[in-house]
């Protein structure tokens, strides 16, 4: 059985935790594809039109926070350098992190705000058909 966080951290349903939540690898042209329901449980990911809209938020919160933590590191590495190049590697970091932040924001949301909850019967019945 995946524990909610191992969940979290695959991208998987939040209703069976088996199913791939999206098509690609995160670090892949088409990163941003999303499966409409769940390999394996058939839930509707987007519960309701425009749903993740209120990705954004979590996107934002987690650009931040890594924003924060790389102009840390970029201050204690570099020994405090100039700002241009602060503004460089915090906008690589951006490009680079972008298809992460895009997916975790959407698998957050649909872990801590939507009404879907985990539900033994539907893991239970994935993991035995897998057998």
């Amino acid at each position: 059985m995946v524990s909610k966080t191992e969940a979290i951290l695959m991208c998987r349903c939040p209703r069976c935790r088996q199913g791939k939540m999206f098509a690609h690898p995160a670090f892949h042209r088409k990163f941003s594809v999303m499966n409409k329901r769940c390999p394996e449980c058939n839930l509707q990911f987007e519960i309701e039109p425009g749903f993740f809209w209120g990705a954004m938020y979590f996107s934002y919160a987690l650009n931040v926070a890594e924003m924060v933590g790389v102009a840390i590191l970029t201050s204690f590495i570099l020994n405090d350098p100039g700002p241009w190049t602060y503004v460089g590697i915090l906008v690589a970091a951006i490009f680079l992190l972008m298809p992460i932040n895009f997916r975790y924001a959407r698998v957050l949301m649909l872990y801590w705000i939507s009404p879907i909850k985990f539900d033994r019967s539907y893991a239970d019945r994935t993991y035995h058909a897998a057998k």
